[in-house]
């Protein structure tokens, strides 16, 4: 098992910054690939981009390309998401996700913490 721990979040005018950070603890040999996802009041949960053992980036929203900048300390198994210049769309929670080696799909989850933009 793996335990994600999130901090950061809150709330930001548009146009602002945000950092959330994720710890995780556990099987971090299950920590292949960490990455964020996130789901606005009524809408779907959405990947937002994520970061593989390799340093490896994937985007998931053509939106936030150039504004979040995702980073990975696999010694401390951590992962960060830098939101820079934030529009009022980002509002949403916000979820640390981890990917196991051979899998296709998320196992582990963080709690979610809340970001919001005012406008």
């Amino acid at each position: 098992q793996v335990q994600l721990v999130e901090s950061g979040g809150g709330l930001v005018q548009a146009g602002g910054s945000l950092r959330l950070s994720c710890a995780a603890s556990g099987r971090t040999s299950s920590l292949h690939v960490m990455g964020w996802f996130r789901q606005a009041p009524g809408k779907d949960r959405k990947f937002v981009v994520a970061m593989n053992k390799n340093g490896e980036i994937t985007y998931g929203l053509d939106s936030v390309k150039g504004r979040f900048t995702i980073s990975r300390d696999t010694a401390e198994h951590t992962v960060s998401l830098q939101m820079n210049s934030l529009p009022f769309e980002a509002t949403a929670v916000y979820y640390c996700a981890v990917r196991a080696p051979g899998r296709l799909s998320y196992s582990y989850w963080g709690q979610g913490p809340q970001v919001t933009v005012s406008s």
